[in-house]
């Protein structure tokens, strides 16, 4: 199989957004429609947010959706909002490749630190976390107050 290397999706490259759309919904199944996703990317992108992906192929393998932020107890930081491997692709090296780009693409930015969340229930996504340099320092605590 051919592996390209992660690259960033230019800004207003719609097309290839909508090509991560099946991915992303393993992710993110509350996203309803390829249209739905789309305009949220518009959105997010006018605040900054990325995608980058790995191809395989000329098909979307892995990708992550990150932005980048300053903020008083982090300084300037890489959020990584969204991080997903295709089901059945996944032990095969596409995760660390995304990550290993995402360190390269903080330290081209100048970020200190690379920030994530990730669900309590994730252990799988825990351990690839540690493994790849990741440290537990805190809990995040929600209040979901229904649609706005």
């Amino acid at each position: 199989m051919m592996r390209d290397e992660p690259r960033l999706i230019p800004p207003g490259a719609e097309d290839e957004v909508r090509a991560c759309f099946p991915l992303m919904r393993e992710l993110r199944p509350h996203l309803v429609s390829e249209d739905d996703f789309v305009d949220r990317w518009r959105r997010q992108e006018a605040a900054g947010y990325r995608l980058l992906v790995l191809w395989e192929n000329g098909e979307p393998v892995a990708l992550a959706g990150f932005r980048v932020q300053e903020i008083l107890v982090h300084g300037l930081h890489l959020y990584v909002d969204d991080l997903v491997t295709r089901t059945g692709r996944r032990r095969a090296g596409h995760g660390k490749a995304i990550m290993d780009a995402l360190k390269q693409e903080a330290a081209r930015l100048s970020c200190r630190k690379i920030l994530l969340d990730t669900p309590t229930g994730n252990v799988l996504g825990q351990r690839f976390y540690y493994r790849e340099g990741f440290a537990l320092t805190a809990f995040r605590f929600m209040l979901d107050r229904g649609a706005a």
